[in-house]
């Protein structure tokens, strides 16, 4: 039965049986082939780089959860420490600061010292101009200092309602501040060693204005007097002028060396 038979010498039918033997192995090894590269995306082993990638969005996601966390523990921070400044602002307080105090305990001071002053001011007293009736504005004669010099301020009171009016325009009523360039520190006021309580009754028509002037030794005090007085340096600052619940705008001055 494998014998070859025909008129062929043997020999030809063996090789055309090889022959056919190795074209089979071939199309028998290409379907193996196909069928394994076609169903070889199924195999679970082959997706690991999926389940990478969703690791790696979850961790960022979370990572970025707890940024916003953070960020919101953070703001809800500020806004706390800000309302607790506010609330100390509007309390306000008294007494005197030490040589050593920080900047922040300085700003802190001046901030309750200008609250206080604001919300202790006496009420006007019935039939005189009301704060609404009237503008404070005070300025440095001149811009630049030098240092050893006496700077002078210059506040004026206007009467900006229309009618007629007094006020009492005392110089214990009157202040003038002066400032770090920041505002945050407070140096001097007017009223800290030569508080005064004479009365100055003024009838101001619409558009009258009160002027009085203030002269600065340039040297650093505190309400009551009681902290050495230290000599102020070069460098820029400004002055605000009150007058009761009224403060002016800030306005700069130099000190020059």
């Amino acid at each position: 039965m494998l014998e070859p038979t025909g008129p062929l010498p043997p020999e030809i039918y063996w090789r055309r049986r090889i022959l056919a033997i190795g074209v089979s192995v071939v199309v028998v090894a290409l379907v193996i082939w196909l069928v394994v590269a076609l169903t070889g995306g199924d195999d679970p082993d082959q997706n690991p780089e999926p389940a990478a990638a969703e690791v790696t969005t979850s961790a960022t996601t979370t990572a970025a959860d707890a940024s916003a966390t953070t960020t919101a523990a953070d703001a809800s921070a500020d806004a706390a420490s800000a309302s607790t400044t506010r609330s100390g602002g509007s309390s306000g307080s008294s007494g005197t600061r030490s040589a050593g105090d920080s900047a922040s305990e300085d700003a802190d001071d001046e901030d309750n010292t200008s609250t206080s002053a604001t919300t202790s001011a006496a009420p006007v007293p019935p039939g005189q101009c009301s704060d609404q009736s009237l503008a404070v504005r005070v300025t440095a004669d001149e811009p630049n200092y030098r240092v050893g010099s006496e700077p002078d301020f210059t506040i004026v009171i206007t009467n900006i309602g229309t009618s007629q009016c007094e006020r009492d325009l005392g110089a214990g009523l009157q202040q003038v501040l002066v400032y770090s360039l920041d505002g945050n520190e407070r140096l001097w006021a007017n009223t800290d060693c030569f508080p005064e309580s004479t009365a100055d009754i003024r009838s101001l028509a619409p558009g009258d204005q009160a002027a009085y002037s203030v002269k600065w030794s340039a040297t650093t005090s505190e309400p009551g007097c009681q902290a050495p007085r230290e000599p102020v340096g070069p460098g820029a600052y400004t002055v605000v002028g009150q007058l009761g619940g009224l403060r002016s705008a800030p306005e700069p001055f130099n000190i020059t060396p």
